[in-house]
């Protein structure tokens, strides 16, 4: 019998919504927000927020801080509201007979945790940026989940950004870019079962 793929899923973007935009765009409707202020105080935690050199009240505060008329309540509620499942997330228990599953995602584990504890049991791995201190797409993230693979010559990376797929290359696994519209699973079902 052959080696499992080693199939390693992002999350947001490939089996979860990403937060961002939707997210931003609802606080700057509901607070009266300037839209673009809210993408540069984004932009301005993300290496912090996502490498876990802020906590997740850090970040809340700091939100506050700039934007006191945003309700911090209602900002925590509405962010997990709007991550939810994508069709591939309903793949995985399936996947997982014919693919060692890991998961690599740039993001909070408090915000995605409603996400993976649902298919926790069919995955082999779950290494989130917050949590080791490296985000995609710097190399260092890679090399933990490849420590983690058990078939290191067949590893596949699907990614919702091509820029996270360059240094996956650059170990030797082979990528995969996921569409918006989930074409992307017709291609890792032909694989897997095959």
């Amino acid at each position: 019998m052959s080696k499992k793929t080693d199939l390693v899923l992002d999350i947001a973007g490939v089996i979860a919504t990403n937060f961002s935009p939707i997210f931003w765009k609802d606080l700057s409707i509901k607070f009266n927000v300037a839209y673009d202020d809210l993408v540069k105080f984004k932009k301005e935690l993300r290496i912090e927020l996502w490498t876990g050199k802020i906590n997740e009240q850090d970040f809340w505060a700091r939100l506050i801080e700039r934007f006191p008329m945003v309700d911090g309540g209602y900002a925590a509620i509405k962010l997990l509201s709007v991550i939810e499942p994508l069709p591939a997330f309903e793949e995985v228990p399936l996947w997982s007979e014919y693919a060692n599953i890991h998961l690599l995602s740039n993001h909070r584990i408090e915000w995605v945790k409603h996400i993976i504890s649902p298919i926790e049991e069919y995955i082999s791995s779950i290494t989130i940026s917050s949590e080791v201190g490296f985000c995609k797409p710097q190399v260092d993230i890679y090399l933990i989940v490849n420590s983690k693979c058990k078939n290191k010559d067949n590893v596949l990376l699907v990614d919702d950004q091509e820029k996270n797929l360059i240094e996956a290359r650059n170990l030797g696994w082979n990528t995969l870019l996921a569409d918006g519209k989930g074409e992307w699973t017709k291609n890792i079902r032909e694989l897997l079962l095959s």
